[in-house]
């Protein structure tokens, strides 16, 4: 049975993006992008504000490829910096503080029976997300496109972890979700665990994805070159592709190095949004 709370209009929010995309060149007026997600001007821009902090137009000014390009060479300064000072003050003022804990497939099948997975279906700033929680740390985080069965998901996590013995438990996943998505209480942001199971290889690459702060920007090859690797770009992209908690993990603030988004395996328009909406947090005072 899935329970969920109260939509929070983020379909709207990812319909509004696409709409503004397509039609960026000649600046839409608020009253036409309202109207094309069925809203009144004045409840739109609510809306959009409320979720983003900045106006629409704004939030797109920071997906174009210029902009895109110059946070890149800005996030590789900001990253050598953190680097630094051994990981990122930065990165604490506006992102949770992750650790990894890691299990390869082998080492699953030997001693992964009976993990206890707690899950729950709930809706968070970019639509409804499904959640998987271990006693070691949050293992599953992936969100559900608006015309998708929910199930669907609920279905690749158990088969991800098809040994583990999965019960509801909305109450103790809410709290998870809460602590992952609020950025106001300071004390809910204290130290969460992720963790996976992965090859080395993965596992590598999902380490020096935690590294990257909010607001930041990666490139595949980045990434290679950080991992000590820097001719398996190709591999870098598979193991960022194969991440299996989102936004904990954050897969979405990799990009091409042409300043392109690029692909994300639950939808570019909602990469879009993390970017736009967590570029946007870090821009305010």
């Amino acid at each position: 049975m899935i329970v969920t709370t109260e939509p929070i209009n983020y379909q709207r929010i990812e319909q509004a993006i696409q709409y503004l995309e397509k039609n960026f060149k000649r600046q839409p007026e608020l009253t036409e992008v309202a109207e094309e997600v069925s809203v009144s001007p004045f409840h739109f821009q609510r809306i959009f504000t409320e979720w983003a902090g900045i106006s629409p137009k704004r939030f797109l000014q920071f997906l174009t490829v210029d902009f895109l390009k110059a946070r890149l060479k800005q996030s590789k300064n900001l990253a050598e910096a953190a680097e630094a000072a051994g990981l990122s003050s930065q990165s604490r003022v506006y992102d949770l503080f992750t650790t990894l804990e890691a299990v390869t497939p082998q080492e699953y099948k030997e001693k992964g029976s009976g993990i206890r997975i707690n899950y729950g279906f709930h809706e968070t700033p970019f639509g409804l997300a499904l959640i998987g929680v271990t006693e070691r740390g949050v293992c599953w985080l992936s969100f559900i496109t608006a015309d998708a069965d929910p199930n669907f998901q609920l279905l690749e996590m158990k088969e991800h972890w098809h040994n583990s013995v999965f019960h509801q438990d909305q109450q103790l996943t809410e709290s998870f979700i809460t602590k992952i998505f609020n950025r106001k209480d300071a004390e809910a942001q204290s130290k969460l665990h992720v963790f996976v199971k992965g090859t080395n290889f993965q596992i590598k690459v999902w380490e020096a994805l935690l590294k990257l702060p909010v607001g930041s920007l990666t490139t595949y090859n980045d990434i290679a070159v950080q991992i000590q690797n820097p001719q398996a770009m190709q591999a870098v992209g598979s193991a960022v592709g194969s991440n299996h908690i989102a936004y904990l993990i954050p897969c979405h603030r990799v990009i091409r190095k042409d300043g392109i988004l690029g692909e994300y395996r639950w939808s570019p328009t909602r990469k879009k949004s993390m970017i736009g909406w967590e570029m946007a947090k870090v821009e305010l005072p």
